[in-house]
């Protein structure tokens, strides 16, 4: 038997709610981001490190990117591997939230690489297993995953030149 579809108002209040899950977690990691530009600048940066003006700017547009594909994969009902998909989807966004903090609040640069590396994973197990759902949905994630390849090879650039970040 089919699975009956959604209305369009619980699928539109669905699609706020992944909007504001989402912004959740990146409010909580703005939390620690609050004195991220002076902390920034501060750094001996590499030549190819972007302005910190440019990060809010990127972060908002990936952030809309991220839940909307994660509404689309929730939209599949019955879909295998949906739940498993979905799951990878919370866990990256948690270790994404907790990057902030390592690096901006605590200043822990070894452990700001792990998170960013342990994000790359999961972030790249997301979109795969996005894929298989909703292939639109996997490739929503595939600008946010270039942004945290980059992110990562930035981490390990900064962390290297600034001796203070543990």
């Amino acid at each position: 038997m089919p699975i009956p579809r959604r209305s369009a108002p619980v699928q539109a209040a669905a699609l706020l709610g992944w909007l504001a899950f989402v912004a959740a977690a990146a409010a909580l990691g703005a939390v620690a981001s609050r004195n991220a530009p002076a902390f920034y600048g501060q750094l001996v940066l590499p030549a190819w490190a972007p302005p910190a003006s440019v990060f809010g700017p990127v972060w908002s547009v990936l952030y809309l990117l991220m839940a909307v594909a994660a509404w689309a994969v929730w939209r599949e009902r019955g879909a295998a591997g949906r739940r498993t998909a979905l799951g990878l989807f919370l866990a990256q966004l948690g270790v994404n939230a907790l990057w902030s903090w390592l690096f901006f609040a605590w200043h822990r640069g070894a452990l700001a690489l792990a998170d960013v590396l342990l994000l790359l994973g999961l972030v790249a197990a997301t979109a795969v297993a996005f894929w298989r759902i909703r292939p639109a949905a996997g490739l929503l994630l595939l600008p946010y995953l270039a942004w945290i390849v980059f992110a990562s090879a930035l981490t390990w650039a900064v962390w290297q030149a600034n001796p203070l970040l543990l």
